[in-house]
């Protein structure tokens, strides 16, 4: 019986696709009653703080879950056809402009995070990619890939998402073009300058729609198996926001009013360890407590896109000038995005 549930994707893909996706919909239309229910079912007041943290964490903990597993799966699939080795083809060469948003670009659709940082960054400089474009990947591939924005559609609508889309990429671009134009490429260590660059090349794979479901279902066990944890942490914590935190509190402390909230925001995001998935339900928390959408954004932002553990990852190819400008630069561009929508919104 196993074997033969295990083998269906093979033999009726399309069928297949279209009852996960049936079974999807089924169970994210059910999840706000089951939530109620199981609150209703505990002996706590709903309208207590207590009942109010529980309800958000039974909610929010299998909407974000099942999000994740769906987008994963998708993106899994579309991304059979984005390899290393595809985008490092599709890069190699081009000039800076028009380049740098193509390098962004493809970071939202590439599976690529924090801790594969060092071996594509190898990969792009041996394959002749200019700095700044490599950069622009590297900014755009953690901080606006398909989880965040598929999370922030979930939890926030399209507006946000775009808005975040938008954001996302201007800052990838800008702050890797800005590094390319600094001609900093003496900064990179010199066992990496010294690696004999090789022809970017990739031949024509051609792919069932078996077999891209099954890349989609390697991507779910991959990316979800590694990223629950986080999930979960970031739930818990918003789940306490939601139901402790007054919002006097978090108006006064992350509101427009506060002007020190951006950069504080910035400050308190660069250490944290985590991803999209983590740091998502804590932003829902935050707004819906009054922090403004700026103040946030940046948070967010620096979270995903300057985290400490990256920057020593790729300690082991930049020297120490190289990382403290990538995150001059890239710190400044979420400070502006900060500042202003926390002026216009």
């Amino acid at each position: 019986m196993t074997q033969l549930v295990s083998s269906w994707p093979h033999r009726n893909p399309r069928f297949f696709l279209v009852l996960a996706a049936l079974l999807w919909v089924t169970l994210y239309r059910a999840l706000v009653p089951a939530s109620e229910a199981l609150v209703a079912a505990l002996p706590v007041d709903r309208a207590s703080h207590l009942g109010g943290a529980l309800q958000f964490f039974f909610y929010d903990t299998p909407k974000v879950l099942l999000l994740l597993v769906g987008i994963v799966f998708v993106m899994g699939m579309v991304n059979s056809y984005f390899t290393p080795e595809r985008t490092r083809a599709l890069l190699a060469g081009r000039t800076e402009g028009a380049a740098n948003v193509m390098a962004a670009s493809l970071g939202v659709v590439t599976p690529f995070c924090s801790c594969s940082a060092v071996p594509l960054f190898i990969g792009f400089v041996q394959a002749g990619v200019p700095l700044g474009v490599t950069f622009s990947f590297l900014i755009a591939a953690p901080m606006v890939n398909e989880v965040a924005l598929t999370l922030l559609f979930g939890l926030f609508g399209w507006r946000i998402a775009l808005l975040y889309l938008g954001l996302g990429l201007t800052v990838a671009i800008l702050a890797g073009w800005v590094i390319g134009r600094l001609r900093m490429d003496a900064h990179l260590e010199d066992w990496v300058r010294a690696m004999p660059r090789v022809q970017a090349s990739v031949a024509d794979q051609r792919m069932p729609l078996a077999e891209r479901i099954a890349a989609g279902a390697a991507s779910v066990r991959e990316i979800v198996g590694r990223v629950w944890p986080y999930i979960l942490a970031g739930i818990a914590i918003g789940a306490g926001i939601h139901g402790y935190v007054p919002q006097e509190f978090m108006a006064g402390f992350m509101g427009k009013e506060a002007w020190w909230s951006v950069p504080l925001a910035v400050l308190i995001g660069v250490p944290m360890y985590t991803n999209a998935a983590g740091v998502i339900p804590i932003v829902q928390a935050l707004l819906a407590k009054g922090a403004a959408l700026g103040t946030v954004l940046a948070f967010m932002m620096s979270v995903i896109a300057l985290s400490l553990p990256e920057m020593v990852i790729l300690r082991k190819v930049l020297k120490l000038r190289l990382i403290a400008t990538f995150v001059g630069v890239v710190a400044s561009g979420i400070l502006l995005v900060g500042f202003v929508f926390n002026l216009i919104l």
